[in-house]
């Protein structure tokens, strides 16, 4: 993780946080908590939602009648978005990319003509670099390179956000987009880690209690010949925010998201004052910071205060 002395920063401002995501809905389910905590603090906030989420399909059954979602979806996840940004008390951008859909099939369809997905870098990573030049971030925060599962939208809003990472400050690059800001840390999001479903099992199956993620651990060993261990992550998590007070904020901008989210599904499958007393942070790796930091760190800020 190289650094750099810090020269684009005064600590008179208040520190400023991005978040990339792909869809609407991608901020609720991962790192929702995080936002909540910082905009809390004071700390100003701001999602990028590169697609509009026009291509999903709706996955709460209890929308499956609904009119608007038949109609309208990508208008209805407008609205849905809107009301996630509230529960979190965060700003929110659209970047405007068409939605690419996740293929499926044997052998897997062409992406369709004009998606996100298909879209040159440099002219998918221009608004965001433009919204990095405006909005200032000191720390930006993404997916891996595999998006943290791999849709291509997930893929490419990783790759537009280590592009913006890496150009928004050279007077160089994207001309036309606004004055040069360095933003001085970028991390990935890592809510999906096995470490922590891991932790929530055993934590379930020693209190005598079902546990809704035996099924996912299983899966993960398998890729292991002995079946004893989950797989190495790629990037480690080397920052832990300790933000359990805001799950239930989490899970209500979640809710928010009524064609995407089953209110009795996956993700609230063990209630926030169990996961608080169990896993009560949301997990980051480090990948590049242009300030000396020490790992492991708390704050996503370190270095900055």
């Amino acid at each position: 993780m190289p650094t750099a002395p810090l020269d684009n920063s005064s600590r008179e401002e208040p520190l400023r946080l991005l978040a990339v995501h792909a869809h609407p809905d991608d901020e609720a389910s991962k790192g929702a908590a995080m936002m909540a905590f910082y905009a809390a603090q004071g700390v100003d906030v701001m999602v990028a939602t590169c697609t509009g989420g026009e291509r999903g399909s709706v996955l709460n059954p209890a929308m499956d009648s609904n009119a608007a979602a038949k109609r309208d979806l990508a208008g209805l996840r407008r609205t849905e978005m809107a009301n996630a940004q509230r529960e979190l008390n965060v700003q929110h951008r659209w970047l405007g990319f068409m939605d690419s859909g996740l293929p499926e099939g044997d052998p897997l369809p062409d992406l369709p003509f004009g998606c996100f997905a298909l879209e040159p870098l440099e002219q998918a990573a221009a608004p965001l670099v433009k919204l990095v030049r405006e909005f200032r971030p000191h720390v930006i925060i993404s997916y891996d390179e595999n998006g943290g599962y791999p849709h291509p939208d997930h893929i490419m809003a990783h790759k537009v956000a280590v592009e913006a990472f890496s150009a928004a400050g050279d007077p160089d690059r994207y001309p036309g987009t606004g004055e040069p800001w360095e933003p001085l840390k970028l991390y990935y999001d890592r809510a999906f880690n096995p470490e922590r479903f891991t932790a929530l099992h055993h934590a379930l199956v020693e209190a005598g209690v079902d546990s809704p993620y035996a099924e996912r651990i299983a899966a993960w060993q398998e890729a292991d010949a002995e079946g004893h261990q989950l797989p190495a992550p790629t990037h480690p998590t080397t920052t832990q925010i300790p933000c359990g007070d805001f799950f239930e904020a989490r899970d209500r901008a979640l809710k928010s998201h009524r064609t995407q989210v089953d209110p009795d599904g996956f993700f609230f499958a063990v209630d926030a004052p169990t996961q608080r007393k169990i896993w009560p942070w949301e997990d980051y790796s480090l990948i590049m910071s242009r300030v000396d930091t020490e790992l492991p760190e708390t704050d996503l800020f370190a270095g900055l205060r």
